[in-house]
């Protein structure tokens, strides 16, 4: 059960780096700092406003997308699209180590948590104690991941990054502006790990260095889910993290995390693109 709610979470925090990917073929290395950096902002509006984490999203949300429209608008849309998603990797890894040098120089590499009276009770439920911030933390994933299809099938704005998602070329053909739905895109790839950041802010401990955990991690379950597929990564997230935490009560707490990528391996042995990806997809 816990692997299910931890799973949805961390589907949240993929989403964004997959709908990036399916759109703009942008490898979001810097991903995972976004992610720590959402928890730090929960953090700082916590302990200097006394703003409750789940409150304070209608701040942190918005202020991450002006940042990831704002990271697009500088860095991004300069990249050639000639050798775009190799040299993504670069800019993204640096604006990673920019992030990262910056909350170390604000908040030292001390371990910061969130508090609050959600995050240490439990509730028992059929037999199991689920802590509350985990069924908190699963339900704002539904809502937002929810909301984000939502958007994507049923507003113009997400006709339009659906278009680029299948085929970027026809999609400028047809008067769509990519260089607004790129922004938009990362955008809202960049907001939603506001969300994500701030349930991981309440589920573990962090410090600047935090990120290149979240990273690989993140990187496993959109490339298992198949790049693009939003869909994709959730059930890649929760499949991914329910084997994890079967195999640290069945066999070994020691071996979880190797499993963790051998499903990835196995995986991608029998279905290459991921289990929801689409080769002819990004044909151009």
């Amino acid at each position: 059960m816990d692997g299910i709610l931890t799973g949805g979470v961390y589907a949240l925090m993929a989403a964004g780096l997959t709908l990036i990917f399916g759109v703009m073929e942008i490898i979001n290395i810097a991903q995972g700092i976004l992610v720590v950096l959402g928890a730090y902002l929960s953090y700082v509006l916590q302990v200097h406003l006394g703003i409750d984490p789940f409150i304070g999203l209608f701040f942190t949300i918005p202020i991450m997308f002006l940042l990831g429209v704002g990271i697009e608008w500088v860095f991004i849309r300069r990249l050639r699209p000639q050798n775009r998603t190799a040299l993504s990797i670069l800019v993204t890894f640096a604006v990673a180590i920019v992030i990262e040098g910056l909350l170390t120089l604000f908040f030292s590499a001390d371990l910061r948590t969130l508090n609050a009276w959600y995050i240490d009770e439990s509730v028992h439920v059929f037999g199991f104690y689920l802590p509350y911030i985990y069924l908190f933390g699963f339900g704002l994933a539904v809502v937002l991941l929810g909301a984000l299809y939502l958007f994507l099938y049923r507003t113009r704005t997400g006709f339009s990054i659906r278009a680029s998602v299948q085929n970027r070329t026809g999609a400028e053909l047809i008067g769509i502006d990519i260089n607004r739905v790129s922004a938009i895109t990362f955008g809202i790839g960049v907001g939603v790990t506001a969300a994500g950041g701030m349930v991981f802010g309440a589920t573990n401990s962090f410090n600047p260095n935090s990120g290149y955990d979240l990273i690989s991690r993140l990187l496993v379950i959109v490339v298992l889910g198949g790049l693009g597929s939003v869909g994709g990564a959730l059930i890649a997230a929760v499949a991914a993290i329910v084997i994890e935490d079967v195999t640290a009560v069945v066999w070994s707490p020691v071996w979880a995390s190797t499993m963790f990528f051998g499903v990835l391996i196995l995986v991608l042995l029998i279905r290459p693109n991921g289990l929801f990806g689409q080769q002819a997809a990004r044909a151009q």
